[in-house]
């Protein structure tokens, strides 16, 4: 079974950057797209950006712009460069993996989550 370890969570101030990172137990052969969810208090879970073996990225209406997603498959890891952050970017990140062609078709696999505060 995939395990998904991250990274790179903390605090920072409105405007600020985060990049988070995840890495794979093993080979990410098996796993098609990669990404994060968030979940803030008091909101439904959000898919926040994901990204295919081959490359191909989505990004919520929120992180468009503002986020990006990229993979590095040599080293089964996937990043999340977050600039620009907002209060409202606070949140604990998940990141998820999926045998399939979308995340939000069906998650596979979860990290443990890391917390980014956005401190306005």
């Amino acid at each position: 079974q995939v395990q998904l370890v991250e990274s790179g969570g903390g605090l920072v101030w409105t405007g600020g950057s985060l990049r988070l990172s995840c890495t794979a137990s093993r080979s990410t052969f098996s796993i098609n797209d990669m990404g994060w969810y968030r979940q803030a208090p008091g909101k439904q879970r959000e898919l926040v950006a994901s990204i295919t073996r081959g490359g191909v990225t989505r990004y919520a209406d929120s992180a468009k712009g503002r986020f990006a997603i990229s993979r590095d498959n040599a080293k089964n890891t996937v990043y999340l460069q977050m600039n620009s952050l907002k209060p409202e970017d606070t949140a604990v990140y998940y990141c998820a993996a999926a045998r399939g062609i979308w995340l939000g078709g069906q998650t596979n696999y979860w990290g443990q989550g890391t917390q980014v505060t956005v401190s306005s």
